[in-house]
């Protein structure tokens, strides 16, 4: 599925935020911990590493995407920038319905 505004990088990470080892998504890529939601600001475009911001993207928001999906909401602690990604299978529900209900 690689287009000129995606890459497909789907690769194992370490978070920064919650230091918990993430594992390759498999059916798509990865863009954020499934524990706490946190990103890392280094696309421009889905998977083109090249942003030079690097701040940490965190969970603000849930809305409802196409296909009755849920997409996270994100602000950059160092840019501001908002950015929004889609909810893998195996995120943290727990902390999605915190973030809908505004309890973080």
């Amino acid at each position: 599925m690689d287009t000129k505004k995606f890459k497909m990088i789907d690769e194992e990470f370490t978070c920064l935020v919650c230091g918990k080892k993430v594992n390759p998504l498999v059916y798509t890529a990865r863009d954020h911990c499934p524990y706490c939601l946190s990103s890392i600001h280094v696309d421009e475009y889905p998977g083109d590493r090249l942003c030079k911001c690097h701040g940490i993207l965190r969970p603000i928001g849930v809305e409802k995407g196409k296909k009755d999906n849920l997409k996270i909401l994100y602000r950059c602690d160092k840019c501001g920038m908002l950015k929004k990604n889609k909810m893998a299978r195996d995120d943290n529900y727990e902390l999605i319905l915190k973030i809908m209900s505004s309890k973080i």
